[in-house]
């Protein structure tokens, strides 16, 4: 049959890799095992699926032969008197798994365990991004601004940590299920974010993450139904991925949301988004997914970017940032306040950022376009072209590119040419 689609085997892994990940974990009681044993079987499949076609259940076909590698290994292996029960188990397993079956779903398992106290907080996240969202460690490495070999390092100690601890690979009781849940939707919001944010490729959006997000985020809401941050959680990706379908043109590129159709936002979405976030405010413990969930409701119900009620959305960023003062909050207030305030004063605020966000890409690009809001072109032209330098995102760039030429449009002398990221 020739060769395989190396691209189905891609998405196939793209989009089941957490639950397929959760399933091996759970039976093999070792994360990097685990992950060493699911790229076997997709090396594998690069060479079988090719042969003699592609499975009827290519998720079900992963796993059995993940499962089989770690037969292999634990048969190998110099200690494998130490995994006699084990590998027993795995053998019985597989000598009845003739037939292809549903995996069973172990992710909010997974991402519990991830998020365990005994991890720090930005292990926890790191892990669960790596092993259930299946972002590669350098993506994660440059969402913490950390080198690729730094984050490896945190990555590998976290997967021995869990292992000589024994950390259980279990959803916590209700006695400690509420210190582990801050941390457990600060993950799904970070993978969602990913999702909808990319940080390379050809496009920003990842519609496999941004679903892996939402599936977790209504599993959380199943498990904790009187959360009113949960709820707030849920509404906020509801409220967001509703804009997915206009946030590219149809050759791929960037559609900021200005300038978006708002003709096919997914309306039942944006429904069901602000039902939650009026029944989570209403709980009386206001967090700050609620708050971002109230911001996104507002864009999501304007019939326009100029029916946009700005000033509400100023005064939810104002509560989130007493909530949380982290400086991209304050970006954003910032940013909002343009629109009420004007770009003056909101340049003002942005400038007082720039040694906190230096590297931060978004931070650029929205001061260049406040810069050339007030038509200062020449900054405006040097910050689009640091923005474009700091994104590994090509539709982005291509944007941002479109920006600079509009820029460069009304101040032809420009010293930096036309290609200033052409090097």
């Amino acid at each position: 049959m020739g060769a395989p689609d190396n691209n189905l085997v891609a998405a196939t892994l793209r989009m089941d890799r957490g639950r397929l990940m959760a399933a091996l974990i759970a039976r093999l009681g070792d994360f990097q095992l685990a992950e060493d044993c699911l790229q076997d079987a997709v090396e594998a499949a690069l060479i079988h699926w090719g042969r003699s076609g592609v499975p009827d259940n290519p998720q079900a076909w992963l796993l059995r032969v993940a499962q089989r590698k770690a037969i292999d290994r634990f048969r190998r292996d110099a200690r494998s008197r130490a995994y006699a029960a084990e590998l027993a188990a795995l053998e019985r397993e597989d000598d009845a798994m003739a037939v292809p079956h549903d995996i069973p779903d172990h992710r909010l398992r997974l991402i519990f365990t991830c998020c365990h106290p005994a991890l720090e907080r930005k292990t926890r996240v790191a892990l669960t991004l790596r092993t259930l969202g299946g972002l590669t460690t350098d993506e994660i490495a440059r969402a913490f601004l950390d080198k690729p070999a730094t984050m490896a390092q945190r990555l590998s100690r976290a997967r021995k940590k869990i292992q000589t601890a024994a950390i259980p690979f279990t959803i916590p009781d209700d006695a400690n299920l509420p210190e582990r849940v801050s941390s457990v939707l600060t993950v799904i919001y970070l993978i969602f974010n990913e999702g909808y944010a990319a940080t390379e490729g050809d496009a920003q959006l990842r519609v496999d993450l941004c679903e892996e997000a939402l599936f977790l985020a209504r599993l959380m809401w199943q498990l904790c139904p009187d959360d009113a941050e949960v709820a707030g959680l849920l509404a906020l990706i509801l409220l967001t991925h509703a804009r997915r379908a206009a946030r590219m043109d149809d050759t791929g590129g960037y559609v900021p949301l200005k300038a978006q159709d708002r003709g096919i936002w997914d309306r039942a979405a944006i429904e069901e988004g602000r039902g939650l976030v009026e029944w989570a405010l209403a709980q009386g413990r206001v967090g700050r997914f609620q708050l971002q969930a109230a911001i996104a409701a507002l864009h999501g119900e304007a019939a326009s970017a100029a029916a946009t009620d700005w000033r509400q959305i100023v005064a939810l960023y104002r509560l989130l940032a007493r909530m949380s003062p982290e400086p991209v909050v304050r970006l954003n207030l910032a940013l909002a306040r343009a629109e009420v305030d004007g770009a003056g004063q909101a340049l003002a605020d942005v400038d007082h950022l720039e040694d906190a966000l230096s590297a931060y890409q978004p931070f650029h690009a929205a001061r260049a376009e406040l810069l050339a809001r007030l038509d200062h072109l020449g900054e405006a032209e040097l910050a689009y072209a640091r923005a474009i330098s700091l994104t590994q995102v090509r539709s982005e760039q291509a944007f941002l590119r479109g920006q600079l030429a509009l820029v460069q449009k009304k101040r032809p002398s420009s010293r930096l040419g036309r290609s200033p990221t052409g090097r």
